[in-house]
């Protein structure tokens, strides 16, 4: 079958498309969730299990409070309260920890932990998905069935403060609420007053049942300062004391209503010690959980410490104290201290509703939940339930039935922890037999695509495809047949629920035929390319042609980069991957420039070089060999032998700036050492040094009006750094921190404007009758501009890196590509390399928890989410953006000494 070079390709695309998407849903499965209607109809509670005879307990029980006050303090760590800065700087809320009316817990907040999927955890009791994390950007209204849809349909009143991320999810939930965005981190105070400022007028009425105050100062603080910053220890004293006032007011409020209330301070997760978040490390995880009521008894000298919960169990847990059904597709647990003061058979009561809606839930999401241990202990619990019923319609009060109770409590709780885990562990599952059927549908199109290269290169080349002769091939009747044999066998078998064995046999059938038909065109491919190879090699005889030991490196660690993100602790670790990369390859480098130069005639008697004579065996004759270092001498020769080390030896310095990774993301570096309060001197003098390398390095091939703006540019930067307390300033010292915004936007001015040059010099270049360098001096203005950009958005420690990454160019195209002449296939490689390598050289990772989201708003006084987005994802990938940049200006550039040579 005969295809245009673009039809070949939109058909790939395509089929990699579908592939990818059948693998995607096998690793990232979708999340429990209930098969029954979540409109908003009441549904009849379950009732009191009875013997014999039909319950008198049909209802749901009443509320354990008559109000319900949620503090949500965004990133709050549990070390934060339980810690020792809890004790430094929240004493009120640490004497209700020791010794008030409370119960604490450390609640464990599940990957990924940013704050709309946690939100999503704490009112539905579900466990969201890793996609949550792009749709936290931009909130939908959430349609799932949650603690606030119930009490809204039960008529209770609710007003929220605070993130708006909330108002999105519950958009007609509030009958009052005033939100503010979650997005500028640069504000830590106007963001809390504005939910502060409601907190007296509303606490003085009575006329709502829940009121949720989400606070967003410290998370803004972790962000642009770090968990270690002094600002931190003053938001928590802030925070503690409008605990204290909302403490007090429900006091107060009780005494004249007789009825206990419920106060909850939580956090939605924690911070890294980077003040990031967004991965599973135990300060991003672990926050503190703490429920205050008057109805919490608490013997003097009692002693509690702080136990371990899921986040998914506060759900529960407040639907029992609201009087409210459970949440359909909950996961967690109730906290049993809540209701430990209650009568046993209320106790009771509460358990067997938590534990018959995770039983539903594990029935509709398992489809052999009957074989889950969770189940079985389940339906033992529910058998004694009956009996204790009996026994309590008989005999009110007796030993045996205080007993029997306790046993019966015992065993409902273990069956609730583990129907629990049981629903926890669908969402980590992967669906394997998803994941390698789409697998294989890409490898299968990648190989099709590789073997067809040669000639779809030509955008009017026609291919042939070898599809329609596999069809009606063996081979490809005999794939069909073994492939389907496989489908019936794991369809069948399998215990766990399956997408693909989920779509209809006619689907599943024409994927099939699919992966048949691209096998027998790959083998068809291979089999001509090795026909046509013998024929080429008996025509034109032996060849000469052979691959360099680089290219064998080359070719060998890409290919061992792309095999080894096949496990998941290469890919949490993929730094060390790209720096042991960039290491050998300048080995490698090495290897080669100290051959040619030693091996060849290039080096001057006081290099101690030897010259190879190589004998004609024709003529007799004896010729020198000429090296790629010939066009070197003097100093240049000792720079080219020295600049593999010295690359080498930046690489190693940058290996010790920042941490990163998991294993040993925690261990101290030297960007820890830079930004701590008692070395900001050292940090200022190294900002100010790195600053000026990086005017040298970049003003040598700018326009006299680039340079003048790219050194007023680099002086702002440091300005700003100053204005926001980062770095001092030699004549103002005690200068107070500000935003910095104007500093920031005089940086901006001059950033656009060496673009612009850039720019018009690029336009210059597309006449005819222009200077042929006009092109490459706009490419190195429009790197300059946004080498410059890079200095104003990394932080001031990782300024080394910038510098490096330009020294480490320089030296590679002046010392390395040019003299020993790589080709554009090569340098290509290198600066991908190197780009990957430097992405990581800036402290980030594969998790986004290192994703540095205050650098979207330097020099912005307001949310704007466009340029914040296009700012922050430009200062993640800085590394690999510049490597790229300047790759386009070598090629240009060389391309050009190339035209002027031939001219």
């Amino acid at each position: 079958m005969r295809l245009g070079s673009g039809s070949f390709a939109a058909c790939c695309v395509v089929v990699e498309v579908l592939g990818l998407a059948v693998f995607l849903r096998g690793f990232f499965p979708a999340p429990v969730r209930s098969t029954s209607s979540s409109e908003h109809r009441a549904e009849a509670p379950v009732p009191e299990p009875a013997a014999g005879a039909s319950s008198n307990w049909t209802k749901l029980p009443p509320p354990l409070f008559s109000k319900v006050v949620i503090v949500l303090i965004d990133a709050l760590r549990d070390d934060f309260v339980f810690g020792s800065k809890g004790v430094k700087f929240m004493p009120y809320t640490s004497y209700l920890v020791e010794k008030g009316a409370a119960h604490s817990f450390v609640a464990e907040a599940k990957p990924p932990t940013v704050t709309m999927p946690r939100i999503k955890a704490l009112m539905t009791g579900s466990l969201p998905g890793f996609v949550d994390v792009v749709r936290n950007l931009n909130s939908p209204a959430l349609l799932e069935d949650s603690v606030l849809r119930q009490a809204k349909a039960a008529g209770k009143r609710i007003i929220f403060y605070g993130d708006e991320t909330w108002v999105k999810l519950f958009p007609k939930h509030f009958v009052e609420y005033d939100g503010t965005t979650s997005f500028f981190v640069s504000d830590y105070t106007e963001v809390d007053n504005n939910v502060t400022r409601h907190l007296d007028k509303v606490l003085k009425r009575g006329d709502w049942d829940v009121l949720i105050l989400h606070y967003l100062g410290l998370d803004h603080i972790g962000h642009v300062f770090g968990p270690s910053s002094p600002l931190i220890g003053h938001k928590l004293s802030e925070m503690d004391g409008i605990l204290t006032r909302i403490h007090t007011s429900l006091l107060s409020e009780e005494r004249k209503a007789l009825s206990p209330s419920l106060l909850v301070l939580c956090g939605d997760h924690g911070m890294s010690e980077t003040g990031s978040h967004g991965a599973s490390s135990l300060e991003e995880v672990n926050t503190p959980l703490i429920l205050i009521s008057s109805s919490f008894e608490r013997k003097p000298g009692d002693i509690r410490q702080p136990k371990h919960v899921q986040q998914t169990d506060l759900a529960v847990t407040l639907a029992v104290g609201l009087g409210l059904p459970i949440p359909k597709n909950s996961v967690g647990s109730l906290l049993f201290p809540v209701i430990e003061g209650k009568p046993m058979r209320e106790q009771l009561r509460f358990l067997h509703l938590n534990s018959v809606q995770l039983s539903k839930l594990l029935q509709e999401s398992v489809p052999s939940y009957e074989k889950e241990p969770g189940f079985e202990q389940f339906k033992v619990s529910e058998r004694l339930h009956r009996n204790w019923i009996k026994l309590y319609l008989e005999e009110n009060s007796s030993a045996a039935l205080l007993n029997l109770g306790v046993k019966l409590r015992r065993q409902y709780l273990d069956a609730i922890r583990t129907l629990s885990l049981s629903l926890s562990r669908q969402v980590a599952q992967y669906d394997i037999y998803s994941m390698v059927v789409g697998t294989v549908v890409v490898l299968e199109v990648l190989a099709l695509l590789l073997l067809s290269i040669p000639q779809a290169l030509s955008n009017k080349a026609e291919l042939e495809v070898p599809l329609l002769s596999p069809m009606f091939s063996l081979l490809f009747y005999l794939m069909f047949l073994v492939l389907s044999a496989i489908h019936v066998i794991v369809c069948t078998s399998t215990e766990s629920s399956c997408y693909f064995c989920s779509l209809s046999w006619l689907t599943a059938a024409g994927v099939m035929v699919l992966i048949s038909a691209l096998l027998c065109a790959v083998v068809s491919a291979l089999s001509e390319m090795f026909v046509d190879g013998k024929l080429q090699r008996k025509n034109t005889g032996p060849s000469n042609s052979r691959w360099s030991e680089l290219d064998l490196l080359i070719l060998l660690g890409t290919m061992g980069h792309v095999l080894s993100l096949g496990a998941s602790s290469f890919i949490e670790e993929e730094h060390q991957t790209w720096y042991f990369l960039t290491s050998t390859l300048c080995l490698a480098l090495c290897h080669e420039i100290y051959r040619n130069c030693f091996l060849g005639n290039c080096c001057e008697p006081g290099l101690g070089g030897a010259v190879v004579a190589l004998q004609d065996e024709d003529a007799g004759k004896v010729h020198k060999s000429h090296t790629p270092l010939d066009s070197l001498r003097g100093s240049e020769k000792w720079m080219a032998l020295a600049s593999p080390w010295v690359i080498l030896t930046c690489c190693r310095l940058l290996r010790s700036l920042n941490q990163t990774g998991v294993q040993w993301a925690h261990r101290p570096d030297l960007g820890h050492w830079l930004t701590s309060s008692d070395h900001k001197a050292a940090l200022s003098a190294l900002s100010a040094f790195c600053l000026v390398v990086t005017f040298v390095l970049l003003q040598r091939r700018c326009s006299r009006t680039s340079r003048v703006a790219m050194a007023l540019g680099l002086l702002g930067v440091y300005c700003y750094r100053a204005a926001t307390g980062s770095l001092l300033l030699p004549w103002q010292r005690d200068k107070a921190a500000s935003k910095g915004i104007v500093e920031a936007r005089f940086v901006y001015i001059f950033i656009l404007g060496i673009l612009f040059t850039g720019a018009r010099d690029l336009l210059k270049s597309q006449v005819a009758a222009a200077n042929p360098k006009c092109k490459a001096v706009g490419l190195w203005e429009m790197y300059s501009g946004l080498a410059l950009l890079a200095a104003l958005l990394l932080r001031p420690h990782n300024l080394p890196v910038l510098v490096l990454s330009l020294l480490i160019q320089t030296l590679m195209t002046s010392f390395i590509w040019k003299p020993l002449g790589h080709d554009a296939a090569e340098v290509t490689v290198m600066h991908y390399w190197f780009g990957q390598a430097f992405f990581y050289f800036q402290g980030n990772s594969n998790s986004i928890s290192t994703v540095d989201v205050s650098v979207g708003f330097v020099g912005l006084d307001s949310y704007m989410e466009i340029p914040a987005v296009l700012l922050t994802a430009f200062a993640t990938y800085a590394g690999p953006v510049l490597w790229a940049i300047h790759l386009v200006n070598f090629l240009s550039s060389e391309t050009c000494s190339v035209t002027q040579m031939s001219a």
